[in-house]
């Protein structure tokens, strides 16, 4: 729009110098021809004196209408020239201001580049209410466990991950609960389908070891198949090899620490378990009781393992892993042959739609069993040489509403802890046939559970779940649970 006003003005004024100047030769030539007319007639004369006064009017109008379109230009250009210097006033506080966040974040980045940038946070929780339908006094409320990961990029291939777990509130020499380091291993890739991992790191084990947030299982609690025959959650420390293909197949092995069987407690005076809670608490199945989890762990024998899994039909997961090595065997009594342990499972998910089905089935073996139970005859708690254990999972989500989501379930599992003995003597029982101190009888290491309930998701990340579970064996172990789980 300036540029077509100055256009404008400069046009005007071409036209008014040029008007000028043709009315000047006009003047210039009128006193010659009223000389000429002069001699001829007076009339003619003053027609051309009035001539000449009118064309001296309009040079006088043209004159002021040059002195006017030079103020305006004038005008203009002092305009123009404003804000041409407001307009590089501006540029040069923007580059001020860019130069000063360029400086601000030079700093901050000279600070926390590298950190905050590949840190990374994560987490994930559990409260329960357990209510024993045959001994309400039994009933608890417990924050089971709050575990908080730290991960960090250190470049394109090399990463780090931990997670630390608190467990029962509060963790001190007086008090049932735990900290502990639940994994802290380095992860470096290879090569896009290998990747190598050291430290404390989660096996690969069934469904449930390496998935085990409370948003990721059905249920109150962790089942029993996936927390007494494998442990959960089961960790060692080694050096294993992982990668998948484009096929679907995904694959992990390594060689790790093994089991210390001189953690077995083999003659308590009272049961290691009175209710189902206790079950999953306190350390009472085979490789519970007996795994390092890397603390002072005991490495003159190292174990190996190996798992296969398959995703590459949509909807399905199957796969399997088997784990071996040797144990280290209690102190006492001494000459103890050597004893291996082995573990091998199989599993698989199928979620057609809003359907999910799941199963897993669970095998250990300990050997040499016989010495040390032969060795301490009439023990309440002998070694087993072997366990076992099985289930069968149905799941339905019946409605979602957004982040919403209703999803009831029903399992049934089957475990076996003593599966088989060597080395009990004639007369002798696995099982003390008297009374606990409690009045009750000594529970078996072998149960059937029904288990139904729902679990009601407020969102993928924020989960309420509420079951009832119901012991074919194991009468007084029926209960019904609430819980609350988050993971982020």
């Amino acid at each position: 729009m300036k540029c077509h006003l100055a256009k404008s003005n400069r046009s005007r004024q071409e036209r008014a110098i040029a008007s000028a100047t043709l009315t000047a030769l006009a003047v210039a030539l009128v006193p010659a021809a009223a000389s000429a007319a002069a001699q001829s007639d007076p009339q003619v004369i003053q027609k051309l004196e009035q001539h000449i006064d009118e064309v001296e009017q309009q040079l006088q109008s043209m004159k002021q209408q040059l002195e006017d379109l030079k103020k305006q230009n004038a005008e203009l250009a002092a305009q123009q020239r404003q804000q041409a210097a407001a307009q590089q006033q501006q540029a040069a506080e923007q580059q001020q201001q860019a130069a000063q966040q360029q400086q601000l974040a030079a700093a901050a980045g000279s600070s926390s580049k590298g950190l905050a940038e590949n840190l990374s946070l994560w987490g994930y929780g559990e409260v329960y209410y357990m209510h024993p339908v045959h001994d309400t006094s039994l009933s608890e409320f417990d924050l089971a466990r709050a575990v908080f990961g730290i991960g960090y990029r250190f470049d394109d291939r090399t990463v780090f991950n931990s997670e630390y777990e608190v467990e029962h509130a509060v963790a001190s020499a007086g008090d049932r609960g735990e900290f502990e380091v639940e994994q802290f291993y380095i992860d470096r890739q290879l090569m896009p389908w290998a990747s190598v991992k050291a430290g404390l790191f989660l096996m690969p084990f069934g469904l449930l070891n390496e998935h085990h947030e409370p948003t990721n299982f059905y249920g109150v609690q962790r089942n029993f198949v996936e927390t007494l025959i494998i442990p959960s959650t089961w960790r060692e420390g080694g050096v294993g090899f992982h990668g998948s293909t484009q096929s679907g197949l995904t694959w992990d092995l390594g060689v790790t620490t093994g089991l210390d069987l001189g953690g077995w407690e083999i003659n308590p005076e009272d049961p290691l378990y009175q209710t189902a809670l206790d079950l999953e608490d306190r350390s009472v199945a085979p490789m519970q009781a007996t795994h390092q989890e890397l603390q002072l762990a005991k490495a003159q024998h190292l174990s190996q393992y190996v798992s296969l899994n398959y995703n590459g039909v949509p909807g399905l997961l199957v796969g399997g892993a088997v784990f071996t090595g040797k144990a280290a065997v209690p102190t006492f009594p001494s000459g103890l042959p050597d004893q291996r342990v082995t573990l091998w499972e199989g599993h698989a998910r199928w979620t057609p739609g809003a359907a999910e089905l799941s199963a897993v089935y669970a095998r250990g073996t300990i050997s040499n069993t016989a010495t040390y139970n032969l060795d301490n005859a009439g023990a309440s708690n002998p070694v087993p040489s072997e366990f076992l254990g099985y289930y069968l999972q149905g799941a339905y989500t019946v409605w979602q509403n957004g982040g919403y989501r209703l999803t009831p379930f029903m399992r049934w599992e089957r475990y076996d802890m003593g599966h088989a003995y060597e080395g009990i003597p004639q007369g002798f029982t696995t099982v003390p046939t008297g009374l606990a101190s409690d009045g009750l009888p000594w529970p078996k290491p072998n149960d059937r559970v029904w288990t139904f309930g729902a679990s009601f998701y407020l969102n993928p990340h924020v989960v309420l779940k509420a079951d009832y579970q119901i012991f074919r064996v194991n009468t007084d172990f029926q209960r019904f649970d609430l819980g609350l789980g988050l993971a982020f």
